[in-house]
């Protein structure tokens, strides 16, 4: 049975579909103004993996992933180099969609983007004014947050917590610091689009609210994205969607992990980063391993992006072998004869990629953590899932030993 880390209840969750054999998946895309880096590609990566292995299990993978074709940094790199803000985003929309090519990553089964769908953006704005959770100022329309209960459960933050650390950059027309823009009045030089409110465009998170409850409803099975997202995005989202509704968003909720460069977080701001099409001379993508696998996400030395350019273009070779027919899954990792394998990891809502012999070896940091779940599952009274972690690392040749104080130690 396929189990999911579900970021929304922090738990590996036995996965159902909302549908038989149908699993609706909406994945947040890219602000196209700039070429993407390799933290973008693993976002890719990840997501295109789930999908194929939830092709192979006989699901119907409806995945949706959208554009964010209209946004403060697109108009800022259009005003810079003179031209219009579609003429930016359709030369980066090309580059992202060659970018995933290279990378043998499929496309989505549908790919919005967000100044296609402002009927459904201002008519989401206008039901949650209606119902007491936003309001309208001198043409902004705003989310109120006090007035959305739940608020926090996702990102596991308390709304006086953030209240506290907001109060330096207070907006006077909010009502709390938290409340975010569901609505932007126009400025000069900006595009704009006509609304009850006024001219204006739509804030960064109900776009994609009205995007993925337009094309998979207002309730589906999986929403993903980077780490990055959980908060204030993906938390937004919820609170502007289920607000609207009054039912459940999504079921799950899965975050990779982030790329590092020298124990920092890749991006754009440090400098630090790596297009995708620069990238592509680098194996480090492929060489995602169970080592570097934690919550940090994948972390890369200067010494490691020294590795041949060569071995990278096999990466789109490996993810083809999620087609092949014969396959082992034991303890979490899919085995492919002789091949590579692919990892949907228990400890970290990430996935990794690597290639490997046939006969896989445990690094002592995967035992101990397969040991430490064990440990906590019995804790719980959870002895199936105490028995399953002893049987997948005894497949490695593994021998747990209980000790009578309550630990394990483990020999090969």
């Amino acid at each position: 049975m396929l189990s999911i880390y579900n970021t929304l209840t922090g738990k590996k969750e036995p996965f159902q579909s909302l549908q038989p054999k149908t699993v609706r998946m909406y994945v947040c895309g890219v602000t196209v103004y700039d070429y993407c880096h390799i933290g973008h590609a693993r976002s890719a990566l990840v997501f295109d993996v789930i999908r194929r292995y939830l092709e192979f299990s006989g699901y119907q993978v409806e995945f949706v992933k959208n554009f964010t074709d209209v946004d403060d940094k697109i108009i800022k790199r259009a005003n810079e180099r003179g031209v219009s803000c579609d003429a930016i985003t359709a030369e980066f929309i090309k580059a992202y969609s060659q970018d995933m090519g290279k990378l043998g990553i499929r496309r989505a089964t549908n790919e919005p983007k967000a100044t296609e769908h402002m009927a459904e953006i201002i008519e989401l704005a206008a039901r949650l004014i209606q119902k007491g959770l936003a309001y309208e100022v001198a043409g902004d329309v705003y989310f109120q947050v006090e007035k959305y209960q739940p608020y926090g459960r996702l990102s596991k933050r308390k709304l006086e917590d953030l209240q506290a650390g907001a109060r330096v950059e207070v907006n006077e027309r909010k009502r709390h610091p938290m409340d975010f823009a569901l609505w932007k009045s126009s400025k000069p030089g900006e595009p704009s689009w006509e609304s009850p409110w006024g001219a204006g465009r739509p804030g960064w998170h109900i776009e994609c609210s009205a995007m993925s409850m337009k094309h998979l409803g207002e309730t589906f099975d999986i929403h993903g994205g980077g780490m990055d997202l959980i908060f204030p995005h993906h938390e937004n989202e919820i609170a502007q969607s289920c607000g609207a509704t009054g039912k459940e968003f999504a079921r799950y909720w899965v975050h990779n992990g982030f790329v590092q460069i020298n124990q920092e977080k890749m991006s754009k701001s440090l400098g630090n980063f790596f297009t995708i099409n620069t990238s592509v001379a680098i194996a480090e993508l492929q060489r995602m391993k169970s080592d570097v696998n934690k919550l940090l996400g994948l972390g890369l030395s200067t010494e490691a992006r020294k590795i041949a350019r060569e071995e990278f273009r096999s990466l789109g070779n490996n993810l083809g072998l999620l087609q092949l027919d014969k396959w082992q899954f034991v303890g979490g990792i899919v085995v492919t004869p002789g091949a590579a394998s692919l990892k949907l990891t228990t400890f970290a809502p990430t996935v990794t990629v690597g290639p490997v012999s046939p006969k896989i070896e445990l690094s002592e940091d995967q035992i101990e953590q397969q040991i430490a779940e064990r440990l906590d599952a019995k804790k719980k009274k959870d002895f199936a899932r105490a028995d399953e972690i002893r049987k997948s690392l005894a497949s490695h040749g593994i021998v747990i030993e209980d000790k009578p104080d309550g630990t394990s130690r483990w020999k090969r």
